[in-house]
């Protein structure tokens, strides 16, 4: 158990880091229903756009801000391909992701991976702080909790201001009911355009701050990402579904469900000493698990209380 609580703030900072890309799945899973599989290429995008920019000798804020419109750019070639071409969505996800695999590594410069050296430059998070928060070296305000967690407010506070606004509710009318949508004149391909960008530029974001928490960007560092979205979404809904009806809460359960997932994944592998070559093998079990609770629950415990009120 001590190994589990030495390890706990590493898995809370990612299970932060993490909970931003998934609050950009929400945006295409929930609010548009949409089944986008760009983020496994565009989280790599965003992370080696912030780490060549840096090494570089770009600004962090900028090199963040291009990570970001590279997302964007990258969720704006899903939904043209999906409204102008006729492609399917996920297929439209999955050519996108395709194609970003040759982009990412050409960003890098055909590297496959690239250092960003946390004694070099001026980051916004790294293990490094973490480490020296807990030494006392640094002051708390630099450790990496407090910072993404600062970050992922301030993300949540915008999204809640923009799906408030006009523009932002079509766009939740187009995941809702697209025909309705349609025939009160709202542009429907537009808004699918909008929120794949939207959620691939957050996406992106992600990755750029992942990057600087490892110290390098690597090609295949936004593998599996779709998988840690939707079981930090699922998660966060079972966890914290009956609680969070706000639309701001329930993008803050999301990011929750991200921290629940990396927990349970430190906590198997610190107490049961699984070998970590097992990792994914484990993810997908815990998804697994996950994803089963509430169809548990409709079958099971509902089915029972329906007897029991019937009696």
């Amino acid at each position: 158990m001590t190994s589990f609580l030495n390890a706990l703030p590493g898995a809370v900072s990612q299970g932060l880091i993490w909970g931003i890309m998934a609050i950009g799945v929400y945006i295409t899973f929930k609010v548009l229903s949409v089944s986008d599989l760009t983020v496994d290429g565009s989280f790599c995008t965003g992370g080696a756009m912030c780490a060549v920019l840096v090494t570089s000798g770009y600004p962090l804020w900028m090199a963040m801000l291009l990570a970001l419109a590279a997302g964007l750019a990258a969720g704006l070639v899903t939904g043209l391909f999906h409204t102008k071409c006729g492609i399917p969505a996920i297929l439209s996800g999955i050519l996108t992701q395709l194609g970003l695999w040759s982009v990412n590594l050409a960003i890098m410069d055909m590297k496959a991976n690239v250092s960003i050296n946390v004694n070099n430059y001026d980051l916004l998070v790294s293990l490094r702080y973490l480490q020296e928060v807990q030494k006392g070296t640094r002051p708390i305000w630099q450790h990496p909790i407090f910072v993404v967690l600062l970050v992922t407010l301030a993300v949540i506070a915008v999204l809640y201001w923009f799906f408030g606004t006009e523009l932002g509710a079509s766009i939740r009318a187009t995941g809702a009911n697209e025909n309705m949508a349609r025939a009160q004149g709202i542009n429907t391909n537009f808004n699918k355009v909008l929120g794949l960008a939207v959620s691939n530029g957050l996406v992106a974001l992600s990755g750029a701050i992942l990057c600087q928490y490892n110290g390098f960007a690597e090609i295949n560092m936004g593998r599996g990402a779709i998988v840690i979205g939707l079981a930090a979404i699922i998660i966060g809904e079972v966890a914290f579904g009956k609680l969070f009806r706000n639309f701001g809460l329930k993008l803050l359960a999301v990011s929750f469900g991200s921290i629940i997932y990396y927990v349970v994944i430190q906590l198997v592998i610190s107490e049961f000493k699984m070998n970590t070559n097992y990792m994914k093998l484990i993810s997908a079990l815990i998804v697994a698990l996950f994803l089963a609770i509430p169809y548990w629950q409709e079958q099971y415990f509902h089915k029972k209380g329906k007897v029991k009120n019937r009696a």
